[in-house]
């Protein structure tokens, strides 16, 4: 399962959805959608800009978390 911390980030660097949004140049509906986990894909484009406004890594946005089922599938990862 991926866990998005834009929120935490968002926080850390005191900028509202509104400017982040604006900065970014996407709406700030879909970037609400994106802070909230309500979507299931992310454009390496936007993943992109929303780091070069927040000065940040993909990796301070994104946490991976092994679910149930990872763990008991019996794969070796």
């Amino acid at each position: 399962m991926i866990i998005l911390r834009l929120d935490r980030v968002m926080a850390d660097r005191k900028i509202s959805l509104n400017e982040l949004a604006q900065r970014v140049g996407i709406s700030t509906v879909n970037l609400s959608n994106l802070k909230t986990g309500k979507v299931r894909a992310v454009r390496f484009t936007t993943l992109d800009a929303i780091c070069k406004v927040l000065d940040c890594q993909p990796g301070d946005l994104l946490e991976y978390k092994k679910t149930g089922e990872d763990v008991d599938s019996g794969e070796i990862m």
